[in-house]
């Protein structure tokens, strides 16, 4: 997963809707946190206990986050997870990202879930 979140990363620094957002983003202490994130989400091993949720919520009062961000963010996802892999899991990790990403505009941004049916 290291080789994802570091993939990933490298395109939101330079991503023209999405690098300011991660402005004061401490790199040394975040990646690890996304490594074992994404580690859990994919493969269910339990060594991460955090809130993203939460983390969101308080980077959208500090930043509001419109539904564009969002996309962007599984745009560029996506991309890293196509350029990279391929199969099952890879496929998993992309459903994840995106359910995860629907979620967070539901609950942040106040979107109906009826707006994603069918995407």
């Amino acid at each position: 997963m290291e080789k994802v979140v570091d993939v990933f990363y490298k395109k939101i620094k330079v991503d023209e809707m999405l690098q300011h957002m991660f402005i004061n983003v401490k790199w040394q202490k975040h990646l690890p946190v996304m490594y074992d994130f994404w580690e859990n989400v994919l493969f269910h091993t339990g060594n991460y206990n955090g809130n993203p949720m939460e983390k969101h919520q308080v980077a959208h009062q500090l930043k509001a986050m419109e539904k564009s961000h969002f996309d962007q963010w599984v745009l560029l996802f996506n991309e890293t997870i196509n350029e990279l892999y391929t199969g099952e899991n890879a496929e998993k990790l992309k459903d994840r990202a995106k359910n995860i990403a629907v979620i967070m505009q539901m609950k942040i941004l106040g979107i109906d879930k009826d707006e994603f049916e069918g995407k």
